[in-house]
């Protein structure tokens, strides 16, 4: 079976970056049907049309309906059954204005993890991201800001210099300007070792300038205008931009601290030790008794104790991590006694400052713990939940400045919040440019927890359940649910 394209880019660049380790690499991609979803324009575009016109052609149009290239609108007007004399008056004006400023701001939207796969790139060490449109000179600071605009939630930014843009008009020669688009980058110093185009004909005329098979054509199989070709062996094709096809873990970014989520029981606790992760987060409780330390993620009156129920105790699995040399976070749910209980266990065991990391929400923990946990321990981490302030960041962020300042006064060195969170995105990263260390949590999958770690937040909490990466781990156990995995037995060959 044929890899993804995704995984074929992944092993081209790292063959390429071993073959030239001093170039200055490049990616080069389109921009219409390959970063952008043109649909969005074709729809947005129309209407508007309705709303000008009061008309009601296209009022039950929606996006999964427009299936043909934004050049081919008279396609999608004869499909719809539109009254022949009014097809041509549409068409004029759909091209006169679809690419006015306020569409090209507006109506604009990337496919579905294309930002993710171009801020990997650009992350990447003497690499750069460049585009190279059949879109005219004329649109180039409109261009810039929409993309720009789209890129920010995604930490990805596009500049002037790394644009090449057509210098004739509409339409015109665009795979000669494509062709000098990369031309122009290679005279530039750059290496390139990559092109996404959703044309075909593109990749072929680019083929045609790549003698020694150096770049690797990649087909961005949406909507495209050009007949399809047969490529030549050196590209690849798919619609998906999927990171778990693109990013190893042995290239995850050192700077990210990755914790094991919910290590409340055995089993989970041997997952974790099997792995190359350095924190283990664990649920501390008291027993039913209030005697005894142990790990479970609910309390006993959210979820009661099951009849066959096991427990592991908190000295067990702090002697083990210590035994295994691994860091410890500890997720405080309670306060007062158990706080105190919790510490003199730790300090019997003897763990580095920099190996300990205390979680606990506010409103439990109270600004008198915090500042004590804080006095005792000054090295470690000490974390609170803050999901309760998106609402203020986006409208008042002054205010959540300001409380975030406060916990800041009483110890609190990292903040966590969830990447479920609505505009999860936009709070990071006001939080990030105001200088404050985020944990991200409730990460649901890999490709989640990828595009988490390229937001570049100091650490990310995760249950590692990635099989893909051999990672198998059973969750915190909350409500009494753990992840459960197959073997499945391969095919003997006779």
């Amino acid at each position: 079976m044929k890899k993804d394209w995704m995984a074929q880019l992944a092993a081209h660049y790292q063959r390429t970056r071993y073959q030239h380790p001093d170039d200055a690499l490049m990616i080069l991609f389109d921009i219409d049907g390959t970063i952008l979803d043109m649909r969005h324009l074709i729809l947005h575009t129309l209407h508007a049309y309705d709303r000008e016109h009061n008309t009601r052609y296209f009022r039950h149009l929606r996006l999964e309906d427009v299936n043909v290239h934004e050049n081919q609108i008279d396609l999608l007007l004869a499909r719809l059954q539109i009254d022949p004399a009014a097809r041509q008056g549409i068409v004029d004006w759909y091209v006169k204005e679809r690419w006015r400023s306020e569409a090209i701001v507006e109506a604009h939207r990337p496919f579905e993890g294309v930002l993710n796969v171009i801020r990997w790139f650009q992350l990447q060490p003497n690499v750069s991201v460049g585009l190279n449109t059949g879109r005219p000179e004329t649109i180039r600071a409109d261009t810039l800001r929409s993309l720009n605009r789209l890129g920010q939630a995604y930490r990805v930014q596009f500049t002037d210099d790394l644009l090449r843009m057509n210098p004739g008009g509409w339409e015109q020669d665009v795979l000669e300007a494509k062709v000098a688009g990369v031309r122009h980058f290679q005279e530039q110093g750059y290496h390139i070792f990559a092109v996404v185009d959703n044309e075909p004909a593109v990749l072929k005329a680019i083929a045609r300038i790549d003698p020694e098979r150096q770049i690797l054509l990649l087909h961005a199989n949406t909507i495209f205008e050009s007949k399809r070709v047969h490529l030549p062996p050196h590209s690849a094709r798919g619609k998906a931009y999927r990171l778990t096809e693109l990013i190893p873990e042995k290239l995850l970014p050192p700077r990210v601290q990755f914790v094991w989520h919910g290590v409340n029981d055995r089993a989970n606790l041997r997952q974790f030790l099997a792995s190359n992760i350095r924190w283990a987060e664990c649920d501390v409780h008291l027993d039913p008794t209030g005697s005894e330390l142990i790990l479970r993620h609910d309390s006993f009156t959210k979820t009661p104790l099951a009849e066959d129920e096991e427990w592991l105790s908190l000295e067990e699995t702090l002697e083990t991590l210590r035994a295994h040399n691994r860091a410890v976070k500890l997720d405080l749910k309670a306060g007062g006694v158990l706080v105190d209980k919790i510490l003199e266990m730790v300090d019997y065991y003897g763990f580095a400052e920099e190996d300990l990391w205390f979680n606990g929400n506010v409103e439990r923990l109270q600004e008198h713990r915090l500042r004590q946990l804080s006095a005792d321990h000054p090295g470690a981490i000490l974390q609170v939940p803050v999901d309760f302030l998106a609402p203020l960041v986006c409208s008042a962020p002054d205010k959540a400045r300001e409380i975030l300042e406060m916990f800041a006064g009483w110890g609190v060195n990292r903040f966590s919040i969830s990447w479920l969170t609505a505009d999860m995105r936009i709070f990071f990263d006001q939080m990030d440019r105001w200088g404050f260390e985020v944990n991200i949590y409730n990460v649901p999958d890999l490709e989640s927890f990828l595009q988490a770690v390229l937001l570049m937040p100091r650490s990310v909490t995760a249950d590692f359940n990635f099989p893909k990466w051999h990672y198998y781990g059973r969750g915190s156990g909350e409500k009494g649910n753990h992840y459960e995995y197959s073997l499945r037995r391969g095919r003997r060959k006779r």
